[in-house]
């Protein structure tokens, strides 16, 4: 099978959608007292960067952001997989404390819920936050669990069998988000 792709949203569209999401946090947690962005591994943390850059910008005060590895709460892997570092829950080299914080959870793009699920459980093994609110670059649907973003960069309706690409200039030196539909190869005659 080879795949073919469409960008389906480009460097501008990317910046327009995580400048619409930072002012919707800023509306619906009534400024960012009391809150902080927590990135998940490894394209959710630059998102939740650039968020927090322009909450800065419309806010004028920095909000606190943090990093998580959901490795070890993954369940599509065998516990022997898997590293022995767990969680890392960190803003820079100070430790980052969840407690009693509305946390605004990011990642790139939401799809069955199973890393959301992982990400939550981890959270909670980092300190017991205020509240849980969740946002994403993509949703494309297809959930398996009982899971609903807060914020959305754009809603991507899929097949099962396409994929999204979630490309980032920190990254991969380019900012587009595409869909790939996979192809038969051809067949040779």
């Amino acid at each position: 099978m080879q795949e073919s792709g469409n960008i389906i949203m480009d460097e501008s569209a990317i910046r327009r959608a995580l400048t619409r999401i930072a002012h919707e946090i800023v509306e619906k947690n009534k400024g960012i007292e009391g809150c902080a962005i927590v990135g998940i591994r490894t394209r959710g943390i630059y998102l939740a960067r650039r968020i927090a850059e322009r909450i800065r910008e419309i806010e004028g005060n920095p909000i606190g952001v943090g990093e998580l590895d959901i490795t070890r709460y993954r369940d599509d892997r065998p516990v022997n997989e898997l590293p022995l570092d767990g969680i890392v829950c960190r803003n820079g080299d100070t430790s980052f404390d969840v407690r009693d914080k509305r946390i605004i959870l990011f990642d790139d793009v939401l799809y069955t819920g199973r890393t959301i699920r992982a990400a939550m459980d981890a959270l909670m093994d980092c300190g017991r936050p205020q509240s849980i609110q969740l946002a994403v670059l993509v949703d494309r649907g297809h959930r398996e669990l009982p899971i609903r973003p807060d914020y959305v960069g754009k809603n991507v309706p899929t097949s099962r069998h396409e994929q999204i690409e979630v490309s980032l200039r920190e990254i991969d030196e380019t900012d587009c988000v595409t869909i790939l539909h996979p192809r038969e190869a051809e067949v040779e005659v």
